[in-house]
């Protein structure tokens, strides 16, 4: 899967946020058309936009949020949990050691960032790094020339600002190499949706990138810190834990250095060096019961991957990653380590039959290897087969059959806690995790519209899940092997002015944790067994564009669960080009329009409705 902008160097169209020109000074945010955006959405109505903005939205991803999705948001695919989950930049996945909550912690503008794919299957098993279900993953954009300013307000005392901006130039007399420099600067607050939801928000972000005929070198550094509080954020509402008030102190530093580059007709790699510092400072306050943690991980990585084609026939897909971690806690003391080094690779040779003119026919078929020095290594095998085939420069059909091995490793908070106490409890015999994904998909493309299905059957063993017994006082992680089976379908229609697009998912699971006293799940068996998505931008002339992303689901029953376990979430935005001021936009947008108080985490309360307003400046 060549990453689109190493298709063609000189698309400025891939940018995670492209300014789409309707009229002269109107701009836009993302098209859903096809094979862009998934949420018709990309500005949320709590905070600054970050890479996770509106995710709960994505046909493919179940965000599940406390206090808001930008606060912390376990993002899961196809029904796994939130460290099954990857968050790729370049060619390295980013992890935290301590805990998958924090995987999403990426200080880095959006803009920075192309769009996001979601890759599963065969694609999670080649370019994926422990993470078993699925890889959020994002491509480094194109500095352009300007800039944005951004202000604005809402109820619950919410006020944010940001400032962007980005400028280029050429290197040498042939004009074939450039530069860009890039900055941005966000920070937000508000009382937040509930009692005791506040939240203090900032992040500078800032990046250098040189960009030459075949190749783009981007150097990347930024900082994010982030308060907030929840009520019953983590522990569950029993006992002393009604009530309880949480408290997560972030503090993320981000340094990369990421480069691409194309050779011959096909061929292309991407390298990534990255260096994350992360600072938790975890603070909970029940009745007669305070509890202070604190943990600094630092993780150090590089990852390469890319495509060498020998002739119009063979190819070779590989991707690897090198990483080591380190923790220093105050609580996360008892295990048998405290820094780790992992190894993988992945190597997937494809052969490609002409079937005929239009038709091809594509076999791949290859291994991962994954290694550590702390856990024995795994062998995964990977194989598909894929028949496409172009009906024009718009329409084409795509079937596929896949099966992908992978596997990952636990974090320090599942295994390097007390076993025997405390609100969170360790599991020292808990070891590599494993899972094997059998999928049979098919995509159809025209100029006007799309379709995508795929039924796939899942077989997790030794998944770690965090569990309660009888007393739901306090949360122990233990091995669970789960068989999951899933439909997914999702379409995309342009009618005009109006744009739209559909899903639907339906996942099953049977479970056994080979532990009879084991009665609820906190994260592996909360999951939606019927939802639909329903996302939708409509302009109707040069000054107004209205966008609308719908969610229903019906959830699994939870006996921690308050309420109903069915929801309707709707995101609303609404934004006004006054013509008569150049490259200004108004804007007026709403989250949670029916205020329903959903618990997306079994017994942590859902957020409430939310409006905002303001104004953006582009030039």
């Amino acid at each position: 899967m060549i990453p689109s902008k190493i298709k063609n160097l000189s698309l400025l169209a891939f940018t995670p946020i492209p300014l789409l020109v309707i009229a002269e000074g109107t701009q836009t945010l993302p098209t859903l058309y096809i094979d862009a955006q998934q949420t018709a959405n990309i500005r949320p109505v709590t905070t600054y936009e970050s890479p996770v903005s509106n995710l709960e939205f994505e046909p493919r991803v179940d965000l599940q949020s406390r206090n808001m999705s930008e606060a912390q948001g376990d993002v899961t695919i196809r029904g796994g949990i939130f460290e099954s989950t990857g968050f790729r930049v370049g060619s390295a996945t980013l992890i935290d050691p301590q805990t998958g909550h924090y995987f999403a912690e990426l200080p880095i503008a959006p803009e920075m960032l192309e769009r996001a794919e979601v890759f599963t299957g065969i694609d999670n098993a080649l370019y994926g790094f422990n993470s078993t279900v699925g890889t959020i993953t994002y491509g480094w954009s194109q500095i352009a020339d300007g800039g944005s300013l951004t202000v604005g307000g809402g109820d619950h005392d919410l006020n944010f600002q940001r400032i962007h901006h980005g400028m280029t130039g050429t290197l040498g007399e042939s004009g074939e190499w450039s530069w860009g420099i890039e900055a941005e600067v966000s920070r937000s607050e508000s009382d937040g949706t509930l009692e005791f939801g506040d939240s203090d928000f900032n992040r500078t972000t800032g990046r250098a990138q040189i960009l030459g005929p075949n190749s783009q070198t981007d150097f990347f550094a930024g900082y994010q810190s982030k308060n907030f509080t929840w009520p019953n954020m983590y522990t569950p509402p029993a006992g002393a834990f009604v009530g309880a008030i949480e408290t997560e102190k972030l503090k993320t530093r981000l340094f990369m250095l990421n480069h691409q580059q194309t050779y011959g007709n096909s061929n292309w790699f991407e390298i990534t060096a990255y260096h994350r510092i992360n600072k938790d400072n975890y603070l909970l306050d029940a009745t007669g019961f305070d509890y202070t943690a604190e943990h600094e991980t630092s993780v150090s990585s590089l990852g390469v991957s890319g495509q060498h084609e020998i002739n119009e026939q063979i190819a070779l897909n590989y991707s690897a990653q090198l990483t080591a971690d380190e923790i220093d806690s105050t609580s996360l003391v008892f295990g048998d380590f405290n820094s780790r080094s992992y190894r993988s690779i992945s190597f997937l040779p494809q052969y490609r039959f002409n079937i005929d003119e239009r038709s091809t026919l594509t076999v791949r078929a290859g291994a991962t290897y994954d290694d550590s020095n702390r856990n024995e290594s795994e062998l995964s095998p990977i194989a598909d087969i894929t028949w496409k085939r172009v009906n024009s420069s718009a329409s084409n059909d795509t079937i596929y059959l896949s099966y992908a091995e992978t596997s990952q490793l636990a974090g320090y908070t599942a295994i390097n806690g007390s076993d025997s106490s405390g609100v969170f409890q360790s599991n020292y015999e808990l070891d590599r995790e494993t899972s094997k994904n059998l999928e049979l998909g098919s995509k159809l493309q025209r100029a006007e519209w799309s379709l995508e299905a795929a039924i796939f059957y899942r077989w997790d063993q030794d998944l770690v899940d965090w569990t309660y017994e009888s007393n739901p006082f306090a949360r122990s992680a233990n091995p669970v092997d789960i068989e999951t089976f899933g439909v997914e379908l999702i379409g995309t229609k342009r009618w005009g002015d109006f744009e739209g697009i559909a899903s639907y998912t339906h996942l099953h699971k049977d479970e056994d944790y080979n532990n009879d006293a084991i009665v609820g799940s906190f994260y592996a068996l909360n999951y939606a067994k019927h939802r639909v998505t329903l996302g939708a931008i409509w302009r109707p002339n040069e000054i107004i564009e209205i966008r609308i992303d719908n969610e229903w689901r019906e959830n699994e029953a939870n006996a921690l669960r308050n309420g109903s376990d069915s929801a309707l979430f709707t995101h609303f935005g609404l934004s006004i080009y006054p013509p008569s001021i150049k490259d200004l936009e108004l804007f007026f947008a709403i989250d949670n329009a029916w205020d329903d108080g959903f618990e997306d985490v079994p017994g942590t309360p859902g957020r409430g409705d939310q409006y905002s307003a303001g104004a953006t400046f582009r030039w």
